[in-house]
Parts: C-alpha cells; sequence; structure tokens
C-alpha cells in the first residue's frame, strides 16, 4: 500500500506543478504580495494536502507564537522536500535563498523572480557573496522572511550534522532575528526515494536567536537548538521508516 500510495502521490504532484505553472501566469502581473497569497501559498498548500490525502500524512505546526513580525532569517533543518513547501507556506512573503540556475527552469523561474527569491551564483564566491548579502538586506527591508537551510543541502534522518559557517556570517552582515525551526519530515517523506511514509511530520518554530551576538556563540547556539529539537521530534515519530 506504501508503494501504491507513494506512486500515485509522485505522479499527482507533478500533475499539480505543471497546471499550476501555466494557469497561474496571468496572476504574476498582480502586486508582488497578492502573487504571495494568491499563488505561492496556495501552491504550496494543494501540494501538501495531497501529499496529507493520499499517503496518509497528518501535519502538525508548533510554536507559532515563537514567530516574529516583520523581516528576519529563519534557519530550518533541512530532511526533505516537506518543509521547503511548508516554510514558504508559514510566512508572508518567503524568501528563499537559491542557487541561481533555479530561476532559469521554464515556468517555474518565472514564480521565483517575481516573488523576489535571493539567487546565488556559485561560480564566483567574492561576486556571489556580495550580490547575496545585497538582495538579502534589501529582503529584509521589504519585511520578508529570509530562508535557509544552514547545512545547505538535505541531510538524512541521523546524520552527524554538517553547518555551514554561512548562516554565522550572514547573521553578523544582516544583523537579523533567526528563527530556528526544527522538523522530523525527513522520517516519512525521505530523501532519494519515491517512497512516502504514513504518520504525523512535525514543523517546530523554536524561540527566535536576537541579534548582536558573537557568531561562535550565534553559531553553536543555533547547531544546539536545532538538532536538540529535531532529535527529539525524530524520537517522537519512531525514527527511520526505511
Amino acid at each position: 500500500m506504501i508503494v501504491l500510495r507513494s506512486l500515485i502521490f509522485n505522479i499527482v504532484f507533478v500533475i499539480n506543478n505543471i497546471l499550476w505553472f501555466i494557469f497561474a501566469l496571468p496572476l504574476l502581473m498582480l502586486p508582488r504580495k497578492m502573487v504571495f497569497l494568491k499563488v505561492l501559498h496556495p501552491w504550496c498548500w494543494t501540494n501538501l494536502k495531497l501529499h496529507s490525502w493520499i499517503c496518509n500524512v497528518r501535519m502538525e505546526f508548533r510554536g507559532r507564537e515563537n514567530i516574529p513580525t516583520g523581516g528576519f532569517m529563519v534557519a530550518s533543518k533541512h530532511q526533505s522536500a516537506w518543509e521547503t513547501l511548508a516554510l514558504a507556506m508559514s510566512f508572508p512573503e518567503p524568501r528563499y535563498i537559491l542557487k541561481q540556475e533555479l530561476m532559469w527552469v521554464p515556468l517555474f523561474g518565472f514564480y521565483l523572480m517575481r516573488t523576489g527569491q535571493v539567487p546565488i551564483n556559485r561560480g564566483s564566491r567574492t561576486e556571489a557573496i556580495a550580490a547575496m548579502n545585497k538582495a538579502s538586506q534589501l529582503a529584509l527591508k521589504e519585511g520578508g522572511q529570509l530562508l535557509i537551510f544552514p547545512e545547505g543541502t538535505r541531510r538524512p534522518v541521523g546524520a552527524a550534522p554538517a553547518y555551514k559557517q554561512g548562516v554565522a556570517h550572514m547573521y553578523e552582515t544582516l544583523n537579523a532575528t533567526v528563527l530556528p525551526v526544527a522538523i522530523n519530515a525527513g522520517v516519512f517523506w525521505p530523501r532519494r526515494t519515491f517512497l512516502k511514509y504514513p504518520g504525523t511530520i512535525v514543523m517546530e518554530f523554536l524561540p527566535p536567536i536576537p541579534p548582536g551576538l558573537p557568531k561562535d556563540v550565534f553559531f553553536e547556539r543555533l547547531q544546539d537548538t536545532i538538532e536538540t529539537a529535531t532529535n527529539r521530534l525524530v524520537a517522537e515519530a519512531g525514527g527511520p521508516k526505511g
């Protein structure tokens, strides 16, 4: 049953995205805030609800009272594609830091550009960092929520943490509040497999870290906060299913 449900979801997921990317194109003419409200948020919601219905998955969001207002950074554990959608749906104006190549994906790239996502050109490190900082500062000034994965890529459930110093440099440069986020999504939507397992996915918004801490203090605090909460949520879910 898990294989069948997973196969059906993966097919429906692709079809749903294609339909959204085509039929929502006229809505890109709306003001940016309306594009978030009328396109990005409902697109994420439909994908998550399809996953929930087809794969028998429940969603639980904890700690919403910890979410600040206005512009701030969000640093999340990254285990699957699930949290990419869930995070984008959870904030008024989410801005991901992402590789520039995604901006060139047909149709999808239009939406990334229109919603002010922050691309990184990995070919030139110095120029890339300067451009990223400038775009990030603008996003925060506009009241956006800057979404980053401190480990840079999806990590298997239970793998040793691999946080990059880039998040500490951004914290210092942007002088912004950081909202840590823990998840157990990788238990039920593992990376590099089409299988999706039933259960309850939990995303927990943890107490925010204020600006102004020394970089090394912030870096240690962020990692300890996210990893401790993530390990708790994974244990609560019963560990990996595959």
